[in-house]
């Protein structure tokens, strides 16, 4: 806790105070462009990996960055997603997964979380990913998924979150008018890398061919 109490006086007397216009801006509102949905892993840091500011994100966490397919029931993440679609109008929706994730661990074998049913429960929405990954590697229902499945259960995982994140109705109206876009990405703890695709795609290929596009328009920009 020693560590938190320096990091708040310290924003207190420096940073503040160095971006005090930022924050008197968004003292009366906010307008982020972007929904970003990652994992509650604590080495992910959503405005570190993306050199944003507060304000640019509106940013969702669970355990496994899971998104549960539309139903009538209210949950935390419909609710956000509702309201970052449809009230704060973001234009891009970023579902981020990442290396080494425990959730996606806990979901290779569920049989191992018997003491933590909440967990085993909402894993079930990881459900769909790890029977791709079962039936692409021939491995029997009734046998647990290795750790030596673990990169490609959570690349799938990623994929399918996107899929259930269209069922949702303000996002499947937008998508339908083409007023937002959907990405996946997997961030590597290790290198930093990370690896994208769209919700038109079912693989995943490197940042800067994904974006290279809007990549050589900001390099572009930048000699100009």
């Amino acid at each position: 806790m020693d560590q938190i109490i320096r990091g708040v006086l310290h924003f207190h007397e420096h940073i503040y105070p160095e971006r005090k216009d930022l924050f008197g801006t968004l003292a009366d509102g906010q307008s982020p462009d972007v929904l970003f949905i990652t994992c509650s892993d604590s080495r992910i840091d959503p405005n570190l990996l993306t050199g944003s500011d507060p304000g640019d994100l509106f940013i969702c966490r669970n355990a496994g960055n899971i998104i549960p397919p539309h139903s009538n029931e209210t949950g935390g993440m419909t609710a956000s997603i509702e309201y970052a679609v449809a009230v704060l109008g973001v234009r891009h929706i970023i579902v981020c997964g990442h290396t080494d994730c425990g959730a996606i661990k806990g979901a290779l074998d569920m049989d191992a979380l018997k003491g933590l049913p909440h967990v085993k429960e909402w894993l079930g929405h990881c459900r769909s990913a790890m029977e791709i990954v079962r039936e692409r590697n021939d491995i029997p229902g009734d046998c647990s998924l290795d750790h030596k499945y673990l990169n490609e259960a959570i690349a799938e995982n990623v994929l399918q979150q996107v899929q259930h994140l269209r069922t949702h109705p303000a996002v499947a109206a937008k998508l339908a008018n083409a007023k937002i876009e959907i990405h996946g990405w997997i961030y590597d703890i290790k290198t930093g890398r990370i690896r994208c695709c769209s919700h038109q795609q079912d693989t995943f290929s490197d940042f800067s061919d994904q974006y290279a596009d809007i990549i050589d328009r900001i390099n572009n920009e930048q000699d100009s």
